[in-house]
């Protein structure tokens, strides 16, 4: 739905605008359209590449503005030009003292450090800020699952993101994945939020390390 047609000024990081056939717009969470939200698409008349429907499931449909849109569940902002930039899926994101935090983000930066192989970030409960970033990190061969690995990728991370986006737990371990090979992020936050759940032994707290 998005790209850089010919002769578009491209943005590092953006998804770039709507391409020809798609009117798109941002869903907030209380259902008014704005410049940060859900990515919804205009359904009057459909766009060239949605499907019909779904086989025993209605489609995600809202109203907003006095018309139809067809929900994606992907989370965006647009800029001042027009550019969009992702943030994640709804599911995903998620708040830590009120900022609202996007586990794509963080984890493009994680997979910068040659250490990591692949990451997904969580929400991990805390008292002070109710939740902090917690990141669960696949290594690469060679790298041990040591205090020492995880203070070297928190120092990467403080250099590379804002201090209210910072990562502030790290668990080295094998990620769990669909068969199609996704990470099931789900599985990871349910995890972490189980009662009575105790740190692991490859668990390391910025601050405790």
């Amino acid at each position: 739905m998005f790209g850089n047609s010919p002769g578009q000024d491209v943005k590092l990081g953006s998804m770039g605008r709507p391409l020809p056939g798609y009117r798109v717009a941002l869903l907030d969470a209380d259902g008014k359209l704005g410049d940060d939200g859900e990515i919804v698409v205009e359904l009057d008349p459909p766009p060239v590449g949605l499907m019909a429907g779904y086989l025993d499931n209605p489609m995600p449909v809202t109203q907003a503005g006095g018309r139809r849109y067809y929900r994606t569940s992907d989370v965006a902002s647009r800029d001042g030009d027009g550019y969009y930039w992702y943030i994640g899926r709804v599911d995903d994101v998620f708040k830590s003292s009120d900022y609202r935090i996007s586990p794509f983000e963080l984890e493009s930066a994680l997979i910068e450090h040659e250490a990591v192989a692949e990451a997904a970030v969580v929400p991990s409960p805390d008292a002070l800020r109710l939740a902090v970033p917690k990141a669960f990190i696949a290594l690469r061969a060679g790298y041990p699952p040591t205090a020492e690995t995880a203070r070297a990728i928190f120092a990467f991370c403080r250099e590379r993101l804002a201090p209210y986006m910072r990562i502030r737990r790290i668990e080295f371990v094998e990620l769990p994945k669909t068969i199609s090979g996704k990470i099931r992020r789900v599985q990871l936050r349910a995890a972490e939020h189980r009662p009575g759940r105790a740190k692991a032994p490859t668990e390391f707290w910025e601050g405790e390390i």
